[in-house]
């Protein structure tokens, strides 16, 4: 690979745009090289221990010394693992350990993997560019093990002290007993949790994948709870059959934006809902206006998500394509539309990425 600097390029703007370039160019390869890490076990491997060659740390790790060795290259330029070039001893500093492993409280080489992910449908997104349609969730293999590490550190960890007390009284109802729903429950992690916490309390799982339901349904399963039931369902038409007034509370987490008929969805929740429920969803924290959207901490890799998975599976069905940023002006809109009379917006302060909104009829 060769880089060219233009002869041309001499003005202040135009240095200071081709180093932002540059180094948005490192620090790509950078995340391919961390979601290898952290899938391998490397991360893990070097946390806590002493430097080591990188063959001492390939026979740790049960990985091939010549790949480990060209990897860790990549981990000392990019400024993530430290080296003694006398001993040729590599080491992964704590600091840098407590967030590209479980041992602090985000493990963030868990986002990295999406960079790959993404990345093999780059064809098939090219190809809607200049055809339109859409890419089907099949192309996606790993999306849902993906997603469900990335609940497992912003949902899973505050939903019963956080997210759950968003409805005051909410937890007593579940301890007494009340019927649960979760749209587009992916693996269903959340309903394990609740089911498990609440055993009075009778929990259900809609989702459009076999393999997200299947995954659920084995774990529900092999832990004995009798109170939880997934089911493999396209929620395009829930607005006509949704069993009316069947739930006291429904949930959906990052569950909205990326259906076919998003709206559909949300009309069927509402007519879910008995009178005294609440509807908890949690989704992308954005501006539905482009320019608002500039200072988001993770803007520009939440539109690649859109892009590349939100967006196109759902055009993939016919459906909207409404997009991973679709924002919360948007969002409220359509929880009014779905007849929500109250709508209140929190955010959490361990999740940047997500708003939470509590709608009740």
């Amino acid at each position: 690979m060769r880089y060219h600097r233009s002869r041309h390029t001499t003005s202040h703007n135009v240095d200071a745009f081709e180093a932002r370039l540059l180094h948005a160019l490192n620090e790509s390869g950078l995340m391919l090289l961390m979601s290898i890490g952290h899938r391998t076990g490397l991360y893990e491997t070097l946390a806590g221990q002493t430097p080591m060659t990188s063959l001492e740390l390939a026979e740790r790790a049960g990985l091939d010394e010549r790949y480990v060795r060209e990897w860790l290259g990549g981990m000392v330029v990019g400024g993530i693992v430290e080296i003694d070039p006398d001993s040729q001893r590599y080491w992964l500093p704590d600091a840098h350990a407590s967030l590209l492993t479980d041992s602090g409280p985000f493990n963030l080489a868990v986002y990295s993997q999406f960079f790959g992910l993404l990345g093999a449908v780059e064809d098939d997104i090219v190809h809607c560019f200049r055809e339109g349609g859409g890419v089907p969730y099949s192309r996606y293999p790993r999306f849902h093990e993906i997603m469900a590490s990335d609940s497992a550190q912003t949902v899973l960890p505050a939903l019963f002290d956080n997210i759950l007390p968003l409805s005051p009284g909410l937890i007593e109802r579940l301890e007494s007993g009340i019927r649960v729903l979760d749209c587009a429950c992916g693996r269903g992690r959340a309903l394990l949790m609740m089911a498990e916490r609440f055993p009075a309390s009778r929990f259900t799982g809609y989702d459009l994948s076999e393999e997200a339901i299947a995954w659920g349904q084995a774990r529900a399963t092999e832990t004995g709870l009798d109170n939880l039931r997934f089911e493999v369902r396209d929620l395009s038409d829930f607005d006509t059959t949704a069993k009316p007034e069947a739930f006291e509370l429904i949930t959906t987490f990052d569950g909205i934006h990326d259906q076919a008929k998003p709206l559909n969805l949300l009309r069927g929740i509402r007519r879910s809902l008995s009178p005294d429920g609440v509807y908890i969803a949690q989704d992308i924290h954005a501006s539905s206006h482009h320019h608002q959207d500039r200072d988001h901490p993770l803007g520009t890799l939440l539109y690649a998500v859109s892009v590349t998975h939100c967006m196109t599976v759902s055009l993939a069905q016919g459906g909207e394509g409404l997009g991973t940023m679709w924002g919360r002006e948007r969002a409220l809109e359509y929880f009014h539309k779905a007849g929500f009379s109250d709508v209140q917006v929190h955010q959490l302060e361990h999740d940047v990425q997500n708003d939470y909104f509590v709608c009740r009829p």
